[in-house]
């Protein structure tokens, strides 16, 4: 079956300055310190810092209080992914790797592709052959290299990840080595929210497949509230398509490990692509991230994805893909079961459309 995610392609694009700073990190023959920082402006400059807006129109709607909707679609792809994109770039220029390389279905080859491309370090985007995405054409612009596998996309990372370790390059894949770096710089979400509030929400809800963003989002407001900063940790909820998550799975069915689905139940369509798979490769971390917030978890239906995605552009104005929207679907359905006292709420919204 050929499958498409439903996104629809990016402009991609970066300031003047940011343009000017990669021809110094590009140049080898200015100092790595100088090359850094000039990365790390970059970064400072276009990841990350994404709006959180207090999302009235649905407050009205659900009869709630103090729901904010952290947008994602900031970032310079489009997505969240930016974030882990660039944080290993940096550690990949840093650690003086001449490539990078990765398994994506789309988001994140076109997140990696961009990073790369301003830090002058060839990427090589590993996609399963049965999938199709607009975004391949984005991926190629910025000089990232296409290699297609048979197989799923958990078999192509498996695939990528020896490929890495064979030719000494970086391997950004998810579940690996870089798993603590991707956490930390999901983390930010945390401290950006913070930020804003002054205190940690009493709920937070996110979209989940392979887990690396729940984790890193909770990790951030653990942190914080160790550091005396917020007065609590947010209850966390994670929401994936209906049976085809593998950490939503194991939560709903009491399990303490993170337990694999089967591959052959699992059926991808361009709504719900995102969310699912079979394996989650840090779906131990976003497991526990789950029980020890005392969080919950929610099955989401492509149906209420597609409407989901139809309420926030008409009430909010947002353009949003329709899995970004299935934790703001898990956290209403909540409200809905156990009318949820007047408090603040944050749901973030992955990426736009």
């Amino acid at each position: 079956m050929n499958l498409k995610d439903g996104v629809k392609t990016s402009e991609n694009k970066v300031s003047s300055e940011a343009r000017s700073l990669s021809e110094i990190v590009k140049d080898a023959s200015k100092s790595m310190v100088d090359r850094l920082e000039c990365y790390e402006d970059i970064i400072s400059l276009e990841v990350g810092d994404t709006g959180l807006n207090r999302a009235k129109t649905l407050e009205r709607e659900f009869d709630m209080r103090q729901l904010y909707i952290k947008y994602e679609g900031d970032n310079p792809t489009g997505t969240q992914k930016d974030r882990i994109a660039f944080a290993q770039l940096y550690d990949a220029l840093r650690r003086e790797y001449n490539v990078v390389s990765l398994a994506t279905c789309g988001n994140y080859g076109v997140a990696m592709a961009l990073a790369a491309d301003l830090a002058g370090i060839a990427c090589k985007v590993y996609i399963p052959e049965s999938y199709h995405t607009d975004r391949i054409e984005e991926m190629k612009k910025l000089n990232a290299e296409i290699i297609r596998l048979p197989g799923s996309y958990e078999d192509v990372v498996v695939a990528s990840t020896a490929h890495a370790a064979e030719n000494d390059w970086y391997d950004a894949n998810p579940g690996g080595a870089n798993t603590p770096l991707q956490i930390s710089a999901y983390a930010q979400i945390a401290h950006e929210s913070f930020e804003y509030l002054g205190d940690a929400p009493k709920y937070c809800a996110v979209p989940v497949s392979n887990g690396t963003l729940f984790a890193g989002i909770y990790r951030g407001f653990v942190n914080l509230y160790k550091r005396g900063k917020t007065s609590r940790v947010p209850k966390m909820i994670a929401a994936s398509s209906s049976f085809k998550n593998p950490i939503v799975q194991s939560f709903l069915q009491g399990l303490d490990y993170c337990k694999d689905l089967d591959p052959e139940r699992i059926k991808e369509t361009k709504f719900n692509e995102p969310l699912i798979n079979w394996h989650s490769f840090d779906g131990e971390e976003a497991l526990y991230a789950l029980r020890e917030s005392g969080g919950s978890a929610f099955n989401i239906s492509d149906k209420k994805l597609r409407e989901m995605t139809a309420l926030l552009e008409h009430k909010e104005g947002f353009k949003i893909l329709p899995a970004a929207t299935a934790g703001l679907i898990g956290l209403l359905e909540l409200d809905e079961k156990l009318n949820l006292e007047p408090d603040r709420f944050v749901a973030v919204l992955t990426a736009k459309h």
